[in-house]
């Protein structure tokens, strides 16, 4: 746990979280930072993020009104079906728990990352992007040996890495996939990123790099085009407000948010901490209303309203804080990656067009040009007597996203715990009638026909939170060490 006076930044990998407590020093804001150290996060997290990647932006605190700047990927426009080419499936094991996934060009969807991060700056930042690049550009032609946890993720996700000679030219040089200390270079990267700090999104939309990816895909099966590319825009969203003290979080589109206002709503209807058995059964309400309706029904005005007051009454991640009260939570996601490397262009493409969890109802069933119903929600806690922003938080890991933050929050807000003992508190996940659980956690208080997985340690399959709190003019961080996370004040 790390607490700053100028700030804090938690994120998934030491060196996002340092670069953009660089910029803190500097004098940036919570966004400058979030976005110094997003790019970042391209170089030293590149499985499970990057210029070809999606994510959602979160603003509030210190005079900004709150607000969430949605940049997740879209579904393509295309002529077809989307299945000229196959999805390619794989199996990835966790360990205790297997998933799978599903690779190949036929996997993409339009990327966002680099409009979200133009859009970010225009709209709330005070550091050129150029100068938030540069950092960034630096370290992916030095760079960037692989800690324990992005080996670990190398090592489940070998079958995707060598599914492609651009995927396993990066990943693969020696012929097998890289390993803990082994260093990862991706100057084309480096290239990209300086463009974008130049030169903003449009080459990535309207110029040579979208014609690339565009071409490159759609010579083999792809369904994103360069229309498509060209007519997508970051867009700006009132968040989600639930009344389990403050909570600000993720509106529809996106189904994380959704589900995880619902789960704290059900549990705000109870005095006192809630109990496992509590939690267990808000996580199996709201896994239970992904329903067709409620999928289709994201992509309506009002939706939100209508779910929850008609039961309520009434994916990696950055969290940041800086001294002035303001704070920005930022999550992206590459899926996995489809394994799909554009040449010339550094950019490891989307696989979220073939993840199973974003899409229950079937393959390619979404229309074109909507944004997909992720489970990503980051998330602002305000304090109830102050309304100012007190924890910032968000994670990665699917499904498990919204279970990860709804634990964390009653952690810090029931429990009294630290931001540190709240996100490395042992956790539990409920999904398809089975409780999956970590150690040190107490099962005898479970109820109802339920399956138990117990896993032997603490395991990214449970998300990876990263949280920063202020209490008073103190503020502390924490990174989930499940996905190797840290925390780093300014």
């Amino acid at each position: 746990m790390k607490t700053g006076e100028r700030g804090v930044v938690a994120a998934g990998h030491p060196l996002t979280a340092e670069a953009g407590a660089r910029v803190l020093r500097a004098g940036g804001n919570a966004v400058d930072a979030a976005v110094g150290a997003m790019l970042v996060s391209f170089v030293a997290e590149p499985l499970l993020t990057g210029p070809g990647a999606g994510g959602y932006l979160m603003v509030a605190g210190g005079g900004w009104e709150p607000a969430l700047l949605d940049f997740f990927v879209e579904a393509p426009l295309r002529a077809s079906d989307g299945s000229a080419a196959e999805l390619r499936a794989i199996d990835v094991s966790f360990g205790d728990a297997a998933q799978v996934f599903h690779i190949g060009p036929a996997s993409c969807g339009v990327y966002g990352t680099p409009a979200g991060a133009c859009e970010a700056i225009t709209r709330w930042g005070t550091v050129s992007l150029a100068e938030l690049a540069a950092p960034a550009a630096k370290l992916a032609r030095a760079g960037v040996a692989l800690n324990a946890g992005q080996a670990y993720i190398a090592e489940i996700l070998a079958e995707l890495l060598l599914s492609t000679a651009e995927c396993a030219a990066l990943w693969a040089p020696a012929g097998r996939v890289l390993r803990e200390g082994e260093v990862l270079r991706n100057p084309e990267l480096g290239d990209a990123l300086e463009r974008l700090g130049g030169e903003g999104a449009a080459p990535f939309y309207t110029g040579d790099v979208a014609a690339a990816v565009s071409g490159w895909l759609g010579e083999r099966g792809g369904s994103v085009t360069g229309e498509a590319l060209a007519s997508y825009r970051a867009q700006l969203r009132a968040p989600v407000r639930v009344g389990y003290r403050e909570v600000l979080t993720n509106p529809p589109p996106s189904a994380g948010g959704t589900l995880l206002a619902y789960a704290l709503g059900l549990l705000n209807r109870r005095p006192g901490p809630p109990a496992l058995g509590e939690i267990v059964a808000a996580m199996e309400a709201a896994q239970s209303e992904r329903t067709p309706a409620f999928v289709d029904g994201l992509g309506e005005e009002g939706f939100l309203e209508r779910f929850l007051s008609s039961r309520l009454g009434a994916t990696t991640h950055i969290s940041v804080l800086d001294g002035e009260g303001r704070a920005c939570s930022v999550t992206c996601t590459n899926g996995e990656g489809s394994g799909v490397v554009v040449p010339g262009t550094g950019i490891h493409v989307n696989n979220i067009m073939g993840e199973q969890d974003l899409n229950p109802l079937g393959f390619h069933r979404h229309p074109a040009g909507r944004r997909m119903p992720s489970m990503m929600a980051p998330s602002v806690v305000l304090g109830s007597a102050t309304g100012e922003v007190e924890l910032v938080l968000g994670s990665a890991g699917s499904n498990r996203i919204r279970s990860a933050l709804l634990q964390t929050i009653v952690g810090v807000v029931d429990r009294g715990l630290s931001v540190r003992d709240a996100v490395e508190a042992p956790r539990v996940h409920f999904e398809d009638g089975v409780v999956f659980a970590e150690p040190g956690i107490d099962l005898e208080g479970l109820t109802g026909d339920v399956r138990i997985v117990r896993f032997g340690a603490l395991n990214l399959f449970f998300g990876g939170v990263q949280a920063a709190l202020r209490q008073g003019s103190r503020m502390t961080g924490a990174g989930d060490p499940r996905r190797g996370g840290a925390a780093v004040s300014a």
